[in-house]
């Protein structure tokens, strides 16, 4: 019987209640735990994930995901995408904090969402998909409490490569809209994304801190096929550090196999691959 348990935090800097979860067996042993980081225009419960921290607890992992806190996403709202001004309001560097956020809540003595009993935090591991993959690898880099990072179809560049001319009228209207071709919706992003990260680009620098900072066992996944992040940023990453450990999976798409909403009980096949493989690298770490 796997337990699962909600918690909200909120943002200590910009004080929105933002959502986590925990999925594991109580069994009143520690055991390592992963945490999840969706990606852009995700979300903690995106399609098949739930059935990835089920996953993830039955190989005897506490796996712990959250909503970052501008992914669009209500504490109480619909389950999906509804405040865009947050969402176009949202940076990286809010992203990191959040992630750091929870890792502090875990490590909170007396205080931790799950009880301290059931988890082993020198184990602790992050794990990645898309834009989420980046954001693992800059918060590892920065926190040596991370033991291990997993990297799922995982952006290798924060700033992306756009000819100049769009980076100008953005910063001449002011926002830029993106399409989510899952909704319909036009996704609103401020500038000052662009502005956070040249102003804290020493943190967002994902080449540099991959290269330079990065000290934890590294696996990066990606799938053959993959139509939204070329697999040549898997290349790219495991450049940046050739002790990291490279999958490439043939055939498989960015989402590998799922989609939203996930109306099967089991795992994508592509999508169990990669779990079972993270699983086993984590287990490698003990």
């Amino acid at each position: 019987m796997l337990t699962r348990l909600s918690f909200l935090l909120t943002g200590r800097q910009h004080g929105r209640a933002f959502e986590a979860d925990a999925t594991y067996q109580a069994d009143g042993r520690a055991k390592p735990v992963v945490l999840f980081v969706h990606g852009f225009k995700g979300f903690k419960d995106w399609g098949h994930f739930p059935l990835l921290a089920d996953f993830f607890a039955e190989q005897g992992f506490v796996f712990v995901k959250l909503n970052l806190s501008h992914n669009g996403l209500v504490v109480g709202g619909t389950g999906d995408l509804e405040d865009l001004e947050a969402f176009g309001r949202n940076n990286f560097s809010i992203e990191l904090d959040d992630i750091g956020q929870l890792i502090d809540a875990l490590f909170a003595p007396g205080a931790a969402p799950v009880p301290a009993a059931e988890m082993d935090l020198s184990r602790l591991y992050l794990v990645g998909h898309s834009r989420g993959g980046g954001l693992v690898l800059l918060k590892a880099a920065e926190d040596p409490r991370v033991r291990a990072v997993a990297t799922w179809a995982a952006i290798a560049e924060v700033h992306p490569q756009w000819p100049q001319a769009v980076f100008d009228e953005w910063q001449r209207t002011g926002v830029l809209h993106v399409p989510n071709t899952r909704t319909g919706q036009d996704l609103p992003m401020h500038y000052q994304i662009v502005e956070d990260y040249h102003a804290h680009r020493p943190r967002l620098d994902i080449p540099h801190n991959v290269r330079r900072k990065l000290r934890q066992p590294l696996l990066i996944i990606h799938g053959e096929e993959d139509e939204t992040v070329n697999v040549a940023a898997a290349h790219k990453l495991q450049q940046l550090k050739p002790d990291a450990e490279l999958v490439l999976v043939p055939g498989a798409t960015h989402m590998f196999g799922g989609s939203h909403p996930w109306p099967n009980a089991e795992l994508p096949a592509p999508a169990r691959h990669i779990a079972e493989a993270t699983a086993a690298f984590f287990q490698r770490q003990a």
